[in-house]
This record gives structure tokens, sequence and C-alpha cells, in this order.
């Protein structure tokens, strides 16, 4: 489904692939079921019309039908709703992401590596998108944190931890481009200070 795309200089597959890989490596979760959520944790908010026509609960369907009722249900859980008009993008991604997250300890995991890999790896973008995501993902950062240091989250205590500091990193860096876009419109390229591509 993600032959043809892109993200910045590579191959958006190698985004899927750290997720999963982060869970399995860094997070010791062997359940099959997270594993192949996190491969497919953006599939139906990508390309649902490619696994079926009928939108994304078609989507979702055929997911469940392939993989799993699981599988299907975490991929709900970290797709990110259609935007709806009249709303700011951004507010209606946090809303939904903590809603969803609550709800749901091992979508929470998924959403950990997800997040790690986009919000953490920002260090590699440049350029006007570099505020935009910071904006986007710096509000998201301390009820994520919170919600991965609850006890029904199913994790190891060591791997919270870990996640906690990766999350506290991510602030650290939010806060270094918001300080650095201080009084521009975010349209400018920041002074070397985030090498990557853009």
């Amino acid at each position: 489904m993600h032959a043809g795309d892109r993200r910045q200089r590579e191959p958006y597959a190698n985004h899927l692939l750290r997720v999963a890989i982060r869970i399995g490596s860094h997070y010791r979760v062997t359940d099959p079921d997270v594993a192949c959520a996190a491969l497919l944790h953006d599939a139906v908010e990508d390309h649902a019309a490619g696994i079926a026509p009928g939108g994304r609960q078609a989507a979702l369907a055929v997911l469940a039908g392939r993989f799993g009722a699981r599988t299907a249900a975490l991929v709900a859980a970290v797709t990110n709703p259609e935007w709806e008009p009249g709303r700011d993008e951004h507010e209606q991604y946090r809303e939904h992401v903590l809603a969803s997250l609550r709800a749901s300890p091992w979508a929470r995991v998924v959403k950990a590596s997800d997040f790690t890999d986009n919000a953490v790896g920002i260090i590699h973008t440049t350029g006007p998108k570099l505020s935009k995501l910071a904006r986007k993902y710096g509000p998201v950062v301390p009820p994520l944190r919170e919600l991965i240091l609850r006890p029904d989250t199913p994790l190891d205590a060591d791997v919270k931890d870990l996640i906690a500091g990766q999350l506290d990193a991510a602030q650290e860096r939010f806060a270094a481009i918001a300080h650095s876009h201080d009084g521009d419109s975010g349209a400018s390229q920041p002074s070397g200070a985030w090498p990557g591509s853009s």
C-alpha cells in the first residue's frame, strides 16, 4: 500500500518498520496483534480506498477479516479522523489521540512508538514544516506521557521510563523550535539547529 509513498528522502515504509521494530526491540512487546497493528497503523488513514471501496469503515472491516478484529481495532484507535471543516486540524488531532488512548491501553503502545518516530524524529525536518509539526505535537506530549505512565499501560516500568524520557526530549525540542520561531510565521528555516531533510 505504501510502496509509492515517501517521507522526506526515504520510503514511507521505513517509518512503519521503525514503529514495529521499536515495539518489539525497545518495548519488548511480543504480541503479534500489536506488531501487526504497528505495521498497519497508517494504512486506513492513508489508503482506505486502496483497501476497500466504501471508506474507512469498509477498510477496517477488510483488515479485521485479514488480520483479526483486535488488530483492526488498534488500527482504528490510532487512525486520525477525517478533518471536520471549521475545526482546527491540530486540536481535532489532539482530541482524537487522547480520547482513543484513554480507552485503549494497547493503542497507547502503538501510538507511543509512532509518536516517537514522528515527534522525537523532528530533528530530521527543516523548513516551514518544522514549526507546524512542533505546534501539532507539542501539546500532546504531557497527556501522552501521563497515559504511558498509567498502571494499566501494558509495558514494564523501565520501558515506561524510557518512553517518558523520549517524550521529555521531544518537549525540549518543541520548546527550542518555538523559541527559534518567536515573532515569525514559521515560514523561515532554522539556522542549522536541526540538520536533516525537508
